[in-house]
């Protein structure tokens, strides 16, 4: 699915136009990303969390040159999802 035929799915829903729906989707979208760039997390009861998770440092191999690199240790976006949400997705 994608982001206009969830606009589409809402718009027919709802009755709201459908710029006025991808209107709030992408609004929605911003503030989960700017909450996460933040290191806020996003929690949606009953849907699920937009957690920021930490990786730690690693060595990884780059076969072509035979080498060693070090990735550093970053944050990386993660989704988990509710109890309910589970229970449905089964």
């Amino acid at each position: 699915m994608t982001k206009a035929d969830i606009v589409n799915e809402i718009a027919k829903s709802t009755g709201i136009d459908k710029a006025t729906v991808l209107t709030t989707v992408e609004a929605f979208m911003e503030a989960v990303k700017d909450s996460l760039s933040k290191n806020e997390n996003v929690y949606l009861r009953g849907f699920g969390s937009f957690v920021i998770k930490e990786r730690a440092e690693k060595t990884a191999r780059n076969i072509s040159k035979n080498t060693t690199i070090i990735i550093p240790a970053h944050n990386i976006p993660s989704f988990k999802p509710a109890k309910t949400f589970v229970s449905v997705v089964k």
